[in-house]
């Protein structure tokens, strides 16, 4: 591993234990931000732009959106689904109108809904997150530690994309009944309706990967989970050696499988904030959950069933499996 990305990982460790010693040491949960993890991914490792969005863009829409959450648990009278399809709604109207393709703004919006947090400490800590990290973002383009963005392009929104969001709201609102009725609330964890978001309007190539999102997603919540029930419930150990565990262990796969999905670091951290009480059983349902909208994302939206075998089994398999079957392949014909 070169240097540079060295000290990007470094750098990213840092700030998720600063993020997470903050939150232990004030025992305030809402300063730990699980979105943070995927601008981090995002922003500093992945060397590349991400999202179409500028740096101020970055920093006001996920305080709108963490704004906007509290202001419906507080205010809303409304279904507990319907206050998360308001949720999705507004992020998905700010992307929209904005022209940006930040689609972790969902779970900045989305995330104080599904956990009932009115606190203002929430949108002051995504707020301060958000700053700290395009800070660090230029502070790395200058010292070239980071390859520098270019500047972003944005495209006018049409009917078509209007039109694609609201389909995504309304299976975003069924999936969320279906979670809700049968007490399964894992299901509609923010970072899997990121991902949801980012598999229909992302031209990145892991959206031709649905096997490998998956088992990204799968793998985080399986991690998360597993250190929080072991390391913190039985072991008694500091929620930032749980952090620094978690962290280190996805940057190992992100490393080891030479790619990279920022959902997953997100939801990687989201069992430090839930009640012990079931929550041994988030892996399962996140993994429904992240099937559900995969599913739908390539069957509805890509319309996967009209590509070729040779393209589905090619999409079907993961990378790994994929490198190895070739390099036996040419082992073979050598």
């Amino acid at each position: 591993m070169e240097a540079k990305k060295k000290i990007r990982y470094l750098v990213s460790l840092m700030m998720i234990l600063i993020m997470v010693g903050l939150a232990e040491w004030t025992g305030e949960k809402e300063i730990l931000f699980p979105e943070m993890t995927a601008l981090i991914v995002g922003l500093l490792i992945i060397d590349k732009r991400v999202w179409n969005v500028s740096r101020w863009q970055i920093i006001l829409l996920m305080s709108l959106g963490a704004i906007a959450g509290i202001c419906i648990v507080r205010y809303s009278p409304l279904y507990y689904v319907i206050n998360l399809c308001l949720a999705f709604a507004f992020a998905g109207a700010c992307l929209l109108m904005s022209r940006a393709t930040l689609i972790p703004l969902i779970s900045a919006c989305v995330l104080p809904v599904l956990l009932h947090t009115e606190s203002v400490i929430y949108p002051i800590a995504v707020f301060s997150m958000s700053t700290m990290v395009v800070a660090v973002q230029i502070i790395m383009e200058r010292c070239g530690i980071r390859s520098r963005i270019p500047e972003n392009s944005s495209v006018k929104p049409g009917k078509r994309e209007l039109f694609r969001w609201f389909s995504l709201l309304c299976f975003v609102g069924l999936i969320s009944m279906f979670a809700v009725s049968t007490d399964y609330p894992y299901m509609i964890l923010p970072p899997l309706m990121v991902t949801f978001a980012e598999m229909v309007n992302s031209k990145a190539g892991f959206r031709n990967r649905p096997t490998q999102v998956f088992l990204f997603l799968t793998t985080a919540a399986t991690l998360g989970t597993v250190f929080q029930i072991i390391g913190y419930r039985h072991l008694h150990l500091p929620a930032t050696v749980i952090a620094l565990c978690i962290a280190a262990s996805l940057f190992f796969i992100f490393e080891w499988t030479g790619k990279y999905f920022a959902p997953a670091g997100a939801l990687a951290f989201i069992p430090m904030l839930l009640p012990e009480e079931g929550l041994a059983w988030l892996p399962l349902q996140a993994s429904i959950g992240a099937a559900l909208f995969i599913t739908i994302a390539m069957v509805v939206f890509q319309k996967c069933y009209q590509w070729s075998r040779a393209q589905i089994i090619f999409c079907a398999t993961p990378t790994l499996l994929r490198e190895y079957m070739n390099r036996r392949k040419r082992k073979q014909q050598s």
